[in-house]
């Protein structure tokens, strides 16, 4: 048997097209392999979310054990208001669901009790400056008054819009009120002219935006107000 030549160009090409399928077959399998692991943090993570804004802090491993003791239901509306029962709340995926018609849109609503006390966990998506930004709302028992916020972001910048993830942000949101004495959905809006600095005022409607990060402030209010407008529906039929 003849020595191999390895200085030929169908040699090299042959070596390149080798290495191209192993290095492809190792990735896909770690990719694979991987996959499993990736979709449980996924969704421990959104357990974890979910429970923030209505006051439970919990790691990643006891956020399924918690969820199930916090949240006890979860539905998914359509534009009326009417709850469907062929779709899951949880796995709706508002990256996918926003790019629908809002006929076709589905939107998922979770309620959690702590201590006697019943909240509405609604969740967000809406755009920041540079990329998606996201997260959860819950109302208390009243509908009207926010338990909690929980924020995060695609690629907002370091120092400005990221700062919508820090703990003292979010907890601007704690007791905001978002009708009017009528009974009107108002929203909440993020501002540098807010004249309540200290924001004791939560019948004010505003919250202190970040500074340098109008654009993310804005996407974050309207993301609220865009989101809430298609539960008002199903929250008018509790009323009733």
């Amino acid at each position: 048997m003849g020595k191999i030549n390895t200085e030929t160009n169908g040699y090299t090409l042959f070596f390149a097209s080798a290495m191209v399928v192993v290095v492809a077959a190792t990735l896909a399998f770690t990719a694979s392999s991987l996959k499993e692991k990736q979709d449980v943090n996924i969704r421990q993570e959104k357990m974890q979310n979910i429970l923030s804004t209505i006051g439970i802090e919990t790691t990643r491993p006891e956020a399924e054990i918690l969820y199930d003791q916090y949240i006890i239901e979860q539905v998914s509306l359509d534009g009326n208001g009417d709850v469907d029962q062929d779709v899951d709340a949880f796995t709706l995926d508002l990256a996918i669901e926003t790019k629908k018609s809002i006929t076709e849109q589905r939107f998922p609503l979770f309620k959690g009790m702590v201590d006697g006390k019943k909240y509405y966990i609604i969740p967000l998506r809406g755009s920041g400056l540079w990329d998606a930004i996201w997260g959860y709302i819950a109302l208390k028992e009243d509908r009207k008054t926010l338990r909690g916020a929980v924020f995060d972001h695609a690629a907002e910048t370091a120092g400005l819009g990221a700062e919508i993830t820090q703990p003292w942000f979010m907890a601007q949101f704690d007791d905001e009120v978002l009708f009017d004495d009528n009974n009107e959905f108002i929203g909440i809006k993020l501002t540098k002219t807010n004249n309540d600095p200290g924001n004791t005022d939560k019948f004010d409607f505003e919250v202190d935006a970040i500074s340098g990060a109008t654009i993310t402030g804005d996407g974050v209010s309207d993301m609220i107000i865009e989101r809430m407008q298609h539960y008002l529906p199903y929250f008018a039929k509790l009323n009733e």
